[in-house]
């Protein structure tokens, strides 16, 4: 079987780590490539993208589970009595009405297939219960694995994953939790690890058959490794030990096994309340640095003792950070909405029926205009799982007024804070002074000042408009730019926070004659009106 692309740059790779020396001609008479494949390769580990023509599907495929069935029957039978390939193919015919295909397509599959399902048997019964135990040099080897955790996220009890990489020879070990086991939780999780641990194990890392991983289990030890994660190895240099598969394959990589439950039950109980993954991360990451104290079993010395053996040891990590997350180019439909891993985001309302660039991270979603970042949303794991941001409809609600009040999107604002009670407060008053079709467009109005305006001067312009009875968003627009032009800006480079004054409360706005008694009197500011004349929207006619 011929290498791979993502195989190739990884030899390619890895023989110009073993010989700085080796030329680009050595490299490419080694593996019958031209120079400029090399090059690719030493610049960087992902191939450049290539359309593969769809593969053809076998007319043998829906035979090949009974065929593989006669072929184990034949472990037990009489050596004179097995299955020949001229009888399997008359079985197939009689017993399963299966004529599809010729005797010679039958016999080229289990010419192939027979030697493999006597290996599989012969490595099953070929050792005897029992485990052997390991030395771990310092530096070398790491194991990866997942372990399932229930947290309570924003309320809601919600089931994520703790990945965790253990080095195997100190004990070090680094936890975070994703919502999913996608690939691009997997990969960030080492990415994660590695710059905590400041290097690559030299040796090997040992995993279960992950999917993120692993594509297809062969013979033996080898496996069909996915293209992303070959780059991915190849891009820090590590090679991967893939174990037996099945609760054989466990005590292979038993230090991590233990050390998930232990995490689990030792920090995760009971079930953490926390607001977001970010926040439940940066917990951990903090737990880590504590656990550097902890003593193993058997071990006279802590766990960050022993690691300081390790940091010289491992490998250096790269110049450039690898891409965990994939891109993807959704359509947005008439609901503002893209569709990713079947579960729905809104995307602000001009980017209906365009296709938006998005990176799909392990725990965000992020959506791109070019280079600036105009949405982001936490990832959703459940199918038909929607998130919509009210930011997102402004435009749409000032046309469909009537559409505000059962929309999701206010659901989610009054859910996460953002629609305070200041909000509900000045759209009650303006429905009742305008009605409810330009009350509704009074408070959109108001919404979109947030857009360009601190939220606390936003809030605070409302509150004081809401006094004075006039609940508009010119009023409220004047109303928060005092607010905003009486609080100081920090000093750049300067970590203090900045009091507010005393007017600032939550219960609402005094009037701006209490604001100024309020300020010592060299700090007064004069009497002015020049505020008011932003209320003018039009000017007499003939004036410039």
């Amino acid at each position: 079987m011929g290498l791979s692309r993502a195989e190739l740059y990884a030899a390619i790779r890895r023989d110009k780590r073993l010989d700085p020396e080796v030329s680009q001609r050595t490299l490419g008479e080694k593996y019958g490539v031209h120079r400029r494949t090399v090059r690719q390769a030493l610049t960087s580990a992902v191939p450049p993208p290539r359309k593969q023509p769809a593969p053809r599907a076998s007319v043998l495929d829906p035979a090949k589970g009974w065929i593989d069935a006669m072929l184990r029957e034949d472990l037990a039978a009489p050596r004179k009595q097995k299955h020949t390939a001229r009888r399997i193919f008359q079985r197939l015919a009689q017993e399963h009405d299966f004529d599809l295909v010729s005797y010679s397509t039958v016999s080229d599959y289990v010419a192939i297939r027979r030697p493999q399902i006597q290996i599989e048997d012969q490595e099953g019964r070929r050792h005897l219960a029992g485990m052997v135990p390991q030395v771990h040099l310092p530096g070398e080897e790491a194991e990866v694995d997942f372990a399932d955790v229930w947290v309570r996220l924003a309320g809601e009890v919600t089931k994520c994953h703790l990945f965790t990489l253990r080095m195997s020879y100190s004990g070090k070990a680094v936890h975070r939790v994703y919502a999913s086991q996608a690939q691009e939780s997997f990969m960030e999780g080492h990415v994660e690890a590695f710059n905590v641990l400041g290097g690559v194990p030299s040796r090997h890392i040992r995993y279960d058959n992950l999917k993120p991983a692993v594509n297809r289990i062969c013979t033996g030890r080898s496996r069909v490794e996915s293209e992303r994660w070959t780059s991915f190895r190849s891009h820090y240099g590590f090679d991967a030990f893939y174990c037996i598969p099945g609760q054989e394959g466990a005590h292979e990589k038993g230090g991590v096994e233990q050390e998930g439950g232990r995490f689990r039950r030792t920090h995760l109980v009971p079930v953490p309340d926390v607001v977001s993954l970010e926040a439940l991360n940066e917990r951990l990451r903090e737990i880590d640095a504590e656990e550097d104290e902890r003593m193993l079993s058997g071990r006279l010395t802590s766990v960050g003792f022993n690691f300081v053996s390790e940091t010289d040891l491992l490998l250096p990590l790269p110049f450039e950070e690898f891409e965990c997350g994939i891109t993807l180019t959704p359509k947005v439909d008439r609901s503002s909405r893209i569709t990713v891993r079947q579960c729905h985001y809104s995307v602000p309302a001009r980017f209906i029926g365009q296709n938006v660039r998005v990176l799909l991270r392990g725990n965000e979603l992020l959506v791109f205009e070019k280079r600036k970042i105009a949405a982001r949303h936490p990832r959703l794991t459940r199918r038909g799982e929607f998130r919509d941001e009210l930011d997102h409809y402004l435009e749409i609600l000032l046309a469909k007024p009537g559409a505000m009040a059962g929309s999701t999107a206010l659901v989610t604002a009054r859910e996460n804070g953002s629609f305070t009670e200041v909000h509900e407060a000045f759209w009650a008053a303006a429905r009742a002074a305008h009605g409810d079709a330009a009350g509704t467009r009074a408070l959109i109005e108001v919404l979109l000042l947030h857009r360009r305006m601190p939220a606390n001067a936003v809030q605070q312009g409302m509150a004081a408009a809401i006094r004075a009875g006039a609940t508009t968003a010119d009023v409220v627009a004047v109303e928060a730019r005092k607010a905003a032009a009486l609080v100081p800006e920090p000093d750049e480079g300067s970590d203090e926070e900045i009091e507010p004054p005393p007017w600032a409360e939550p219960s609402g706005v005094v009037s701006l004659t209490a604001r100024r008694a309020q300020l010592p009197e060299d700090k007064r500011p004069l009497p002015t009106v020049s505020h008011y004349d932003q209320l003018l929207k039009r000017q007499p006619k003939g004036t410039a």
